[in-house]
C-alpha cells in the first residue's frame, strides 16, 4: 500500500497537466491508500478533489508546495483543522506581499506560524550541500520533518538515493517516497510540455532544455513503485497518512457578529426590530394582517436556520450605499422575501405580487440564502472599500472566478506553442462552429488548404481537446463577497487581484456553495 502525498494539478496553472478529480479517480483505481493534492502556494483545486474523494471514499490530504528564493523547495501538509488554518494564513502571507500570480516566502516565515503543519523537504540533487536547508527546517519543523525521495530514472539514481540515506541518518529524519506527479497518466506529457511552453511564452522546440524529460512524474502502479523505491520509504507514506484527521467537511463558516449593536443580546431580536421598523415605513397606514403573518413566518425560519447575521450584513451594506446616494437594487430569489422588502434590500411589494419565501430560503434544501444586490457600476468600488474598512482585509475578500480555456483561447495558445503560423492560428480560431463535428472539421481544414491528417494538425486537435476546460488563472468574482467572523484566511487563502486594493479568495462561488 502507498499514499502519494505530492500531486500537482492544473491549478498550479500552466504546469500541472491533470484535473484534481482525475488524480483522485486514478489513485482509487490503482488501489492507493490516500492522495495528497499539493499545488504551488494554492488550494484552488482542493474542493474539487474533496468532492471526488468523498464519492470514491479515498482519504485525501490537503497541502501546498512552496519554492523559496534561496532554492529551498518543500511541501506542507495539513493533518488537522488548526494546521489547515496555518496553511491558509501562510499562503495568504506569501500571496498578499506579492503581485497577482506570484508569491514570496522566507525561512523566517515558518517560525511560530507552522506549529502543526507537516513538512516534506525536497532535496535538490544538483546541490552539493544540504546542510543549511536541513538546519533551518529541523529547527522550524522539529518532529514534523521528512525527506522526500523522488528518484527519476537516470544514471544518477543510485547516487542520489545514497545521499538521501546518508542525510536521513545524519539528521535522524524519516524518508518518504514520492513520484511528485504533475499528471495523472503518462499520456499527458505532450500536454504538459505545451503548458510549459505557454507559461514561458515560447515554442516547444525553443525550450527543449526546460521541458520535463520523463513521463514518469505520474501516479505509478505498485509494481513500478516497488521496483523504484525501498519498501520502508513507501511505507512511510502510510505513517504520515495515519496522522491525518482533517477534511474540508470539518470547516465551519461563521457570519460576522459585530453588525449587532451592543444593546442587543441577540442578533435575531435586532433583525426583528429592523424588519418591523421597515414594515411600518412600507405600510404607514398599518401593516396588512397577511403581511404580518408572512413576516412572522420568515423571521421564524431565519431564526431556526441562524441566518440573522447574514440579513443584517446585507442590510448594512445596502444602507451604506443608500446613504451615499449609490443606486442599488436587490434581485433574483430575494424578491420572494418580505423581510428583504422591509429591510429595503428589494423593491418588490409582497402585497401586490405573490411571493414564495421557500424559493429563497428552504429548510429542506439546507442551503444558505443568496441575496444578489446590483450597485451602479461606476460606484461599486465605494461599496467594496466600505466592506474592507468595516471588516478589514483579514476578514473580507471577493470570491474568485476561475478562468478556463475555451476553444478560441486554446487554439491560439496551443498553436503558438506548436509554432504554427499566426495567420493560420487566426484562421482556425476565427470560426469555431466546426470544431465539435469531425466531418465539419475536415471540411474546414480543406477550405483553408490544410491536410487534416498532417502530424501538426492532428497534434493541435489532440492538445486543444485536452486543454479546453483547464483553468488558466484566477480572477475576482464580479461582486461576490465573503465576510467572516474570524480570519478568513483560516478558511481559505486570500491573494491580491489585478485591481489595486482588492483581494480574492482562492475558491470560486461553486467551491464555496459546495462546502455549504
Amino acid at each position: 500500500m502507498f499514499a502519494e502525498l505530492c500531486c500537482t494539478s492544473n491549478f498550479t496553472f500552466l504546469t500541472g497537466a491533470s484535473h484534481p478529480e482525475e488524480y483522485v479517480t486514478r489513485a482509487h483505481s490503482l488501489g492507493y491508500a490516500g492522495l495528497g493534492l499539493t499545488d504551488e502556494a494554492s488550494v484552488s483545486g482542493a474542493v474539487r478533489a474533496h468532492l471526488a474523494s468523498q464519492t470514491l471514499n479515498l482519504p485525501l490530504i490537503h497541502g501546498a508546495r512552496f519554492r523559496l528564493d534561496d532554492q529551498l523547495e518543500l511541501t506542507l501538509l495539513a493533518p488537522s483543522r488548526n494546521a489547515w488554518g496555518e496553511l491558509g494564513q501562510l499562503i495568504s502571507l506569501a500571496r498578499r506581499r506579492s503581485p497577482k500570480g506570484s508569491y514570496q516566502l522566507t525561512r523566517r516565515d515558518f517560525i511560530g506560524q507552522t506549529d502543526t503543519l507537516l513538512c516534506l523537504w525536497h532535496p535538490n540533487p544538483q546541490s552539493l550541500d544540504w546542510t543549511t536547508q536541513l538546519e533551518s527546517l529541523s529547527y522550524a519543523f522539529r518532529g514534523r520533518l521528512w525527506i522526500t525521495a523522488h528518484l527519476p530514472e537516470s544514471g544518477h539514481q543510485a547516487e542520489f538515493a545514497e545521499r538521501i540515506d546518508l542525510a536521513a541518518f545524519e539528521w535522524n529524519l524519516p524518508v518518504v517516497a514520492s513520484q511528485r506527479p504533475i499528471m495523472h497518466v503518462r499520456q499527458r506529457l505532450k500536454l504538459q510540455h505545451t503548458l510549459t511552453a505557454i507559461r514561458l511564452g515560447a515554442p516547444i522546440l525553443e525550450i527543449a532544455d526546460q521541458l520535463e524529460r520523463s513521463s514518469e512524474r505520474t501516479l505509478m502502479d505498485h509494481q513500478g513503485l516497488l521496483q523504484r523505491y525501498p519498501k520502508p520509504w513507501l511505507h512511510e507514506s502510510l505513517n504520515i497518512l495515519d496522522r491525518f484527521d482533517f477534511s474540508l467537511a470539518d470547516l465551519r463558516y461563521e457570519y460576522p457578529k459585530e453588525i449587532c449593536p451592543p444593546q442587543y443580546s441577540d442578533e435575531h431580536i435586532f433583525l426583528k426590530d429592523l424588519v418591523l421598523e421597515g414594515a411600518n415605513q412600507r405600510w404607514p397606514n398599518g401593516i396588512p394582517p397577511d403581511i404580518s403573518q408572512l413576516i412572522e413566518k420568515e423571521l421564524s425560519l431565519i431564526q431556526e436556520m441562524k441566518y440573522a447575521c447574514y440579513f443584517l450584513t446585507v442590510h448594512d451594506i445596502v444602507a451604506f450605499a443608500r446613504s451615499q446616494g449609490i443606486l442599488c437594487q436587490g434581485r433574483g430569489s430575494a424578491a420572494n422575501s418580505v423581510v428583504c422588502y422591509c429591510l429595503f434590500i428589494t423593491e418588490v411589494d409582497p402585497s401586490r405580487v405573490s411571493v414564495l419565501f421557500e424559493r429563497f430560503v428552504s429548510k429542506e434544501r439546507n442551503e444558505p440564502p443568496d441575496i444578489d444586490v446590483d450597485f451602479e457600476h461606476h460606484r461599486r468600488d465605494e461599496v467594496i472599500q466600505y466592506i474592507y474598512r468595516k471588516y478589514s482585509k483579514e476578514r473580507a475578500a471577493l470570491a474568485a472566478a476561475v478562468i478556463t480555456y475555451k476553444k478560441r483561447s486554446a487554439i491560439r495558445d496551443v498553436g503558438k506553442a506548436l509554432n504554427l503560423p499566426l495567420d493560420l492560428i487566426e484562421a482556425l480560431s476565427g470560426s469555431l462552429a466546426w470544431w465539435d463535428k469531425k466531418d465539419a472539421m475536415l471540411d474546414r481544414f480543406a477550405e483553408l488548404g490544410i491536410n487534416p491528417q498532417g502530424p501538426q494538425i492532428r497534434l493541435l486537435t489532440e492538445l486543444v481537446t485536452d486543454i479546453v476546460g483547464f483553468p488558466r488563472h484566477l480572477t475576482q468574482h464580479v461582486g461576490g463577497f465573503v465576510i467572516s467572523q474570524g480570519p478568513l484566511s483560516e478558511l481559505c487563502p486570500i491573494e491580491n487581484t489585478a485591481m489595486e486594493d482588492r483581494t480574492c479568495m482562492q475558491w470560486d462561488k461553486d467551491d464555496i456553495d459546495a462546502l455549504g
